[in-house]
């Protein structure tokens, strides 16, 4: 199978979108990342659940795991309000940082896929032909058609 036939509609973001509610809008739909859009429009990255996570939880927390006990309830609420007054260009690495991007083109095989998500440990593909993102595949997307 094709990627243009694995393809799903996938959301979009762009750079100066709002950290929140780009995260709001992947916790609402239940998605593994968001595809975002450079300034010119084209794809520029995939913007994985993880990395929110990454860019909201201390670093000395995520160094020392057992750190996270010492949070109650009301302070890992507050932890979201990091994300306030960010934009999604804050929380994706900088253009030299991203060596590749998880694209394929519409007719790259479900392996050749699956080589590409797992090769830069993304949860999304996203599909492009020429400048325009055509749709996304994910993991669960693909692992179903791997294992029907």
């Amino acid at each position: 199978m094709r990627a243009r036939n694995l393809a799903e509609p996938f959301p979009t973001v762009s750079l100066d979108a709002d950290a929140m509610a780009a995260a709001r809008a992947m916790a609402a739909e239940r998605l593994p990342g968001l595809i975002v859009c450079g300034d010119d429009g084209r794809p520029y990255t995939v913007l994985p659940g993880s990395q929110v996570l990454n860019f909201i939880i201390p670093k000395y927390v995520q160094d020392q795991p057992g750190l996270a006990r010492a949070f109650d309830e009301r302070a890992s609420d507050e932890l979201s309000t990091k994300l306030a007054h960010h934009t999604v260009r804050d929380m994706v690495p900088k253009a030299a940082e991203a060596d590749e991007l998880p694209v394929v083109d519409p007719d790259a095989t479900a392996i050749e896929v699956a080589a590409v998500m797992a090769r830069m440990h993304s949860p999304i593909a996203a599909v492009i032909d020429g400048d325009r993102v055509l749709g996304a595949i994910t993991v669960s997307r693909l692992l179903t058609h791997f294992l029907p």
